[in-house]
């Protein structure tokens, strides 16, 4: 009896030891980053907004990276030094599928998704006072395309290229939006792309100064060569008012996703997506950037393009209700 007593209590020990082990292991932060874009366009500040609602330390602690955009971050991602990126949908698509810009390249077998988030609008500036009207009156002119790994610098000139306008019809220039807005005042840049939720930052600041913007319209009947060739796209439109003294504009948008790797663990992008569609990311999102609004759960599911769910992000919208 005594020794029975005494390994009842050594097991009580042990169960007590392994426990607290278990709770110390449980408890052990998931550090997951969120590699956005340039701090003067949307990603940055949408993922910051969200980082910070999201964060639970000691179980989750989440931090917004800046970077230079959407195959930026999927290459940090690939790379292991972000564990998620925005993403414009047509360049996770194209990583995924081995396609378009990635034709060539080995499939991003790994990519997986957690969201889509809002639609994000090509943005066409030009002074004011400039004689560039429309799209075509953009040949001999220098233009800015963002930096290198934006989704910008594909979509720019995917849409010149319905345009006619080929690379040696223009001077291009690499350039982030506040360092095109800069560059734009001396008269050294006569017009820059920027694919992103409005309004964004540098464009408004331009639009303030005395010299004033325009938005060209994306638009007419070379819009449709657009879409079929690259269905991403789809119709959209800046609203009056949303940068001083520019009216409504007619453009194209395309999907802001938000995407992961398979190799994070299920429980980790589960915690983190029923994060993101709680009250108190709700509402910091209501509060902050007029994008945020529109990052609904109800179009959580819309336009992922064939880049699979995370298992964990997956089981999430299977215990809400978003998937049977």
């Amino acid at each position: 009896m005594a020794f029975r007593s005494k390994l009842a209590a050594a097991g009580v020990v042990l169960g007590g030891v392994a426990l607290a082990a278990g709770l110390a292991l449980a408890q052990a932060p998931a550090f997951f980053r969120i590699a956005t874009g340039s701090t003067a366009g949307t990603y940055y500040p949408i993922g910051s907004l969200i980082a910070h609602a999201i964060s639970a330390p000691p179980q989750l602690v989440a931090t917004a990276v800046a970077s230079n955009g959407s195959v930026a971050n999927i290459n940090a991602i690939i790379g292991g030094t972000a564990e998620s990126g925005f993403v414009q949908a047509d360049v996770a698509y194209w990583a995924y599928s081995a396609t378009g810009v990635y034709e060539g390249k080995p499939k991003v077998a790994d990519l997986r998704s957690i969201a889509n988030l809002y639609p994000e609008s090509v943005h066409l500036v030009v002074r004011k006072a400039s004689n560039i009207k429309s799209v075509a009156d953009l040949r001999g002119k220098t233009i800015s395309f963002d930096e290198p790994g934006s989704g910008t610098l594909l979509n720019a000139k995917a849409i010149l290229n319905a345009f006619g306008l080929a690379g040696s019809d223009i001077s291009m220039e690499f350039l982030r939006p506040n360092q095109a807005a800069e560059k734009m005042k001396d008269g050294s840049v006569d017009a820059f792309f920027f694919t992103g939720g409005f309004p964004a930052a540098a464009i408004s600041e331009l639009a303030s100064t005395n010299s004033g913007i325009e938005i060209l319209p994306i638009s007419g009947p070379q819009i449709e060569k657009l879409f079929k060739e690259f269905p991403f796209f789809t119709a959209d439109e800046i609203p009056a008012g949303t940068y001083k003294n520019v009216g409504a504009v007619k453009t194209v948008a395309v999907g802001a996703h938000w995407v992961t790797s398979a190799k994070v663990s299920a429980d980790t992008v589960y915690a983190v997506t029923k994060a993101l569609w709680s009250d108190k990311t709700r509402a910091a999102l209501d509060a902050g950037h007029a994008k945020g609004r529109l990052i609904r759960k109800e179009t959580a599911l819309s336009g992922l393009l064939g880049v699979p769910l995370h298992p964990g992000a997956e089981r999430f919208y299977k215990e809400s209700g978003l998937l049977k």
